[in-house]
């Protein structure tokens, strides 16, 4: 293997996600093209390199980076370089040289040994002091572990979650056990964690690895919205992938059950196997859903016909006689289950509800799962409603990688009456911490859409609990004359019940284009979206217009079509701001979707008052739009529901994906003003009505389907409802049973 060292001239490529580059180096006046996994390297970096020439039919002669370790610069000009390099981010070109001004060759030393004294340099203060000494030891660590990782194709984003939850142990750590990742460190699941411990020599049968890969099973069956798994398919699932003998992970089973990582149950003759915080969460929902309804509350001393006339008159409105049922089954029960379609009149039962609730001296609180559906619910109903993880005072400690709940059993909910909405979004987790923090007494009021797909996580908690006869349910049918009015309501209702939508009329909101070719939609869509619309009625189109696509890959998959409406509405001048990271390159006014719970990035709005309000935590699901891109401290800035700015790191943006179109299953809670729906084919278990159904009732004014009729025709038809194994309405039922 050859050696060189030199320094780095220019990076011509490279690939955030997982380091590969290509580099221009100049090793002894000489320059060279690098290729390989080399992250975290900046331009003027000095490097020690081995590797091996290697012949590229376009580009001629490379090395081919094997190991390569950086040399810390000796030079006053050499160490402005290297600090100036975004190495350290706060620190560019400008602050690297007042630094090196002031103490020269000892500039890193003073960094690493005495950062206190940085505050000699003009513009810098302590929190700046503290911010450069922690991203520079952060950088020492980290190299270690990009080096070490490499080889088993672990990218440095990946590399930075392990170096924060295992510091300096992280080597030593990963090389005793490297099925702790899995568990361990977000996104790194067991596959990648499996890769590593083969390449140490690891057992193929051992119990290790075993243990590690049926959990891993188990997870994946939860990511299908499965709570528990029957035995028998989870051991032919597991010895399928770990390629060892079924009597192998039948132990591994029995080991997990012993050590309380999973619970065994019978059903029907039938042993399942739980992941433990499942099993508890769906016990838990089951027995506080029973003991809420069953509670004797407290009637009011009123006429409540009276009470609904006096709403009705404010409101200048009649409820029919199943909404004035709901809203009277309210009073009369602990807990009530309000479920319909859009246009059904779910809002006005809301709001009749607190408006009498409150009129008789009740606190009533609102709460959704997401951001936007809180939003719209408080908008509809004219009272602040939160979503569910601030309602619990969630919080997440990076250090611990642990999740924290402020309200629970201990520090309840203070209020009388508890309304939550779009409740089909409700994983049995969620709801389960929820009920927690629900004092025996309070009344609950679940509204939501049964017939829309269900949560991204695991369980079927509204359409069970509605199952279970054991909750009073109100059903609401009717489509009220406003409403009526709409197409698209009209049409959502007919897809429900299994009719074709009608298209196309000269005053209507629900179009269909037609569209033989997959590539032809692709464009017709980008034309709606740039030109059509926006002249058809002044739509925006970033802010009015959401395409949702049933699928990720193909021509009319998000991937595709988030390139093509970036090139159309955002496309590259030379004064925006760009930064490419997960295949895409990111740009200053892009609209873009945060892809996982960040429980700790830090953001800011202005109040009423235009005074600085300062919160965490941005989720899964939340839409924004990048307000800039700062090269010199690497960070980009984004403004989340038009008031929350948080600031990403570059080596953060795995957690930002393009938003021009998304998925359908990535809207659910959220409504848009227009939607556009590619119909073409796909897998069926996408190509389903409900998910048509979700799609169409994201939109508030109008729909606009482009493809084929036939592939609409097929959608409708395809009422497939995937199995998810689930068993909360049988609990409920078995403790009713038992009282």
């Amino acid at each position: 293997m050859l050696v060189f060292e030199g320094t780095v001239d220019s990076i011509v490529y490279r690939n955030e996600a997982n380091g590969y580059s290509v580099i221009r180096f100049k090793s002894e006046s000489e320059l060279i093209t690098l290729v390989g996994y080399v992250p975290l390297v900046k331009e003027g970096e000095n490097l020690r390199v081995k590797g091996e020439w290697v012949y590229h039919p376009v580009y001629g002669e490379q090395v081919q980076v094997k190991e390569y370790q950086s040399i810390v610069p000796s030079t006053p000009d050499g160490i402005e370089k290297y600090l100036a390099s975004g190495l350290i981010p706060g620190v560019g070109p400008r602050t690297a040289r007042k630094i090196v001004e002031v103490f020269g060759k000892d500039a890193l030393d003073v960094i690493q040994y005495n950062p206190v004294r940085l505050t000699e340099v003009e513009g810098i203060g302590g929190k700046k002091v503290e911010k450069i000494r922690q991203a520079f030891e952060e950088h020492q660590g980290l190299r270690e572990v990009i080096i070490f990782l490499q080889s088993y194709d672990i990218g440095p984003s990946y590399a930075i979650r392990i170096y924060k939850k295992y510091k300096n142990d992280a080597v030593k750590m990963i090389k005793e056990n490297p099925y702790r990742l899995a568990e361990d460190i977000e996104g790194i699941g067991f596959k990648k964690a499996d890769r590593i411990a083969m390449n140490m020599g690891v057992e193929h049968n051992s119990p290790a690895r075993v243990i590690a890969g049926t959990k891993y099973v188990l997870t994946e069956y939860a990511g299908a919205g499965h709570v528990y798994v029957p035995r028998r398919m989870l051991a032919e699932r597991a010895g399928e992938l770990l390629e060892v003998r079924l009597d192998e992970v039948e132990e591994g089973i029995n080991s997990l059950a012993i050590s309380g990582q999973v619970k065994l149950e019978q059903f029907d003759g039938e042993q399942v196997v739980y992941y433990m915080p499942y099993y508890y969460a769906e016990t838990s929902i089951a027995a506080k859903l029973t003991e809420l309804s069953l509670v004797e509350y407290d009637v009011f001393d009123v006429d409540l016909d009276r009470e609904i006339e006096d709403f009705e008159a404010k409101q200048g409105l009649l409820l029919d006689d199943v909404q004035k049922e709901a809203v009277i089954q309210t009073v009369y029960n602990g807990v009530i289950v309000i479920t319909g379609g859009p246009g059904t009149g779910k809002t006005t039962i809301i709001r009749a509800v607190i408006d009498i609730m409150e009129r008789n001296g009740l606190e009533v609180t609102l709460a959704a799962p997401t951001g936007r559906a809180a939003k719209r619910m408080a908008q509809a109903c004219g009272k602040e409603a939160s979503t569910i993880h601030r309602l619990l005072e969630f919080s997440y400690h990076t250090g611990e990688q642990a999740s924290f709940f402020g309200k629970d059993e201990g520090n309840p909910l203070d209020c009388d009456v508890l309304i939550l909405d779009e409740v089909s979004m409700v994983d049995v987790l969620l709801m389960h911490h929820l009920l927690k923090a629900v004092e025996t007494g309070t009344r609950m009021v679940m509204a939501g859409d049964v017939d829309q797909l269900p949560s991204v996580g695991p369980g079927n908690v509204l359409r069970d609990i509605i199952n279970s006869g054991v909750i009073k349910v109100v059903r609401l049918q009717k489509i009220f004359r406003q409403a009526g009015e709409s197409s698209i309501v009209v049409n959502a209702h007919k897809i429900n019940r299994g009719e074709y939508p009608r298209a196309n009329s000269r005053e209507g909101d629900f179009f269909f284009i037609e569209g033989r070719d997959m590539n032809r939609v692709a464009e017709t869509i980008t034309e709606l979206c740039k030109d059509r619309l926006p002249g058809y009625n002044g739509y925006n189109p970033l802010t009015d217009i959401q395409v949702l696509s049933p699928m990720r890959k193909g021509p009319v998959g998000v991937d595709n079509l988030n390139h093509r409406l970036q090139q159309s509405l955002n496309p590259y001048s030379a004064g925006k701001g760009e930064k490419m990271a997960g295949g895409f390159t990111f740009r200053t006014g892009d609209k873009v979707m945060q892809v996982r719970n960040n429980y700790d990035m830090k953001w800011e709005r202005e109040d009423a008052s235009g005074a600085l309000v300062e919160g965490e935590g941005v989720f899964n699901g939340d839409l924004g739009y990048i307000e800039s891109i700062d090269e010199e401290d690497e960070q980009v800035t984004v403004l989340f529901d038009g008031e929350r700015r948080a600031c990403y790191h570059f080596n953060q943006l795995d957690e930002l994906e393009p938003a021009y179109a998304i998925t359908v299953h990535k809207s659910q809670g959220s409504e848009f003003p227009v939607v556009i729906i590619p119909v073409f084919w796909g897998p069926p278990m996408l190509m389903t009505r409900n998910l048509l159904y979700t799609a169409v009732t994201r939109a508030k004014e109008l729909v606009v389907m482009v493809g084929r009729e036939d592939y609409l025709r097929y959608m409708v038809d395809n009422n497939r409802i995937s199995l998810r194994y689930s068993a909360l309405d049988r609990r409920m039922r078995d403790i009713l049973s038992r009282l």
